[in-house]
């Protein structure tokens, strides 16, 4: 039995800002890297949580349509912060960006992320 995973690739997320993928694709199953708050076309970082996050979103709903996938396919989130003060915002957030039933999360509060950033968010997804 070999092995089989398809590497994720596309132009409308920011581009990977190290040695990794966008995501991959492994028996149906969609792992998609942690996004911080760059946008898309410029690769520039968002000044505050509220922006920074406002680009995760957009970035992981890009990522999803590239692969013909919706919110509603997401499985699981982690989401990693720099200051767990702002977790209310991160609750308000997912009461757009999802509906109920919610994905599984886990969230955790890190000492420091990639480009200064203060919060990333990566996501699982099935089809």
């Amino acid at each position: 039995m070999s092995f089989t995973k398809k590497i994720i690739n596309t132009d409308k997320a920011p581009a990977a800002v190290g040695t990794y993928s966008q995501g991959v694709v492994h028996n149906g199953v969609y792992y998609f890297s942690g996004q911080i708050g760059l946008d898309a076309k410029t690769g520039e970082l968002a000044g505050s949580f509220d922006s920074q996050l406002e680009n995760i979103l957009k970035n992981i709903d890009a990522l999803l349509l590239s692969q013909d996938l919706t919110r509603e396919n997401i499985i699981k989130t982690t989401i990693f912060m720099t200051d767990l003060s702002q977790f209310g915002k991160i609750n308000e957030a997912y009461t757009h960006f999802f509906t109920s039933p919610y994905p599984a999360r886990s969230t955790v509060q890190v000492s420091g992320l990639p480009k200064g950033a203060v919060v990333e968010i990566e996501v699982v997804a099935a089809k």
